[in-house]
């Protein structure tokens, strides 16, 4: 299986686990997170969940060879990026969290990065656009002018860059991240599970309309590369590992 679920107490810990394939998100793994996090939101005894790599890379994103699929009925992309949470989604990161694993991570409540972290979105250099979230999380958590840089021109930012900007909430040594997103989880889970769920339901409620325009907008910079010749000629390098040849057209 490419995901693992194990409980501590009342927190769950959710892994993805294609080392080999750099955690890159197919379908069978998009359907793992999805029931993973269903299990979260459903069962009452569970009060945080931890979503995690291993210890080498959190997740390159969606796995360019089989795609990650048409997204789920209650997550959406990857089984977690629309997804309407009423408990806490903790991001432990440890190696590289780029294009979808950046956005899955954007999508999280709070994010636990060790110093190998490195999160960046090189969807660019690929003819394409950030389609998860990204367009409009990323200038939410970070400032407008790093979050373009990212953006356009596939710019890598480090754990300790990332904490100073206020995208990370902790930053640890190598291979801490997860056991301290499990320790701030216990931190959460000493708060009252209703005044939690309303302060998510509060904050969300107020980010609603601008995550609408931001997904329509996110639709339409697809529609506009969808059909390029960049994005086939993108597309094409990457998997060739070689450098693309843009036109512009």
């Amino acid at each position: 299986m490419a995901v693992h679920q194990e409980r501590h107490e009342s927190i769950l810990v959710v892994r993805i686990e294609r080392e080999a394939k750099r955690n890159a998100i197919d379908r069978e793994t998009a359907a793992g997170i999805d029931a993973a996090l269903n299990l979260l939101e459903d069962d009452d005894s569970l009060r945080v969940g931890v979503l995690t790599g291993t210890k080498s890379v959190f997740s390159a994103g969606t796995d360019l060879r089989d795609g990650a699929g048409p997204g789920t009925e209650r997550g959406g992309e990857y089984g977690v990026i629309r997804r309407r949470r009423t408990k806490p989604l903790i991001a432990a990161v440890e190696g590289p969290a780029y294009g979808g694993g950046f956005e899955i991570a954007l999508a999280c409540d709070l994010v636990v990065a060790s110093r190998t972290a490195r999160f960046a979105l090189p969807e660019s250099r690929r003819g394409v656009v950030a389609s998860s979230g990204a367009l409009f999380r990323a200038i939410r958590c970070l400032p407008l002018q790093v979050a373009k840089e990212l953006l356009i021109a596939g710019t890598v930012l480090d754990a300790v860059r990332a904490h100073e900007l206020g995208l990370v909430n902790r930053v640890t040594a190598r291979g801490g991240a997860l056991d301290e997103a499990v320790t701030l989880a216990g931190e959460i889970c000493a708060s009252s599970p209703v005044a939690v769920a309303a302060t998510l339901e509060a904050i969300e409620g107020q980010l609603e309309a601008a995550d609408a325009l931001g997904w329509r907008l996110s639709a339409a910079a697809v529609e506009r590369v969808i059909s390029s010749e960049d994005l086939a000629e993108g597309i094409a390098a990457f998997l060739e590992r070689r450098e693309p040849q843009w036109t512009g057209r």
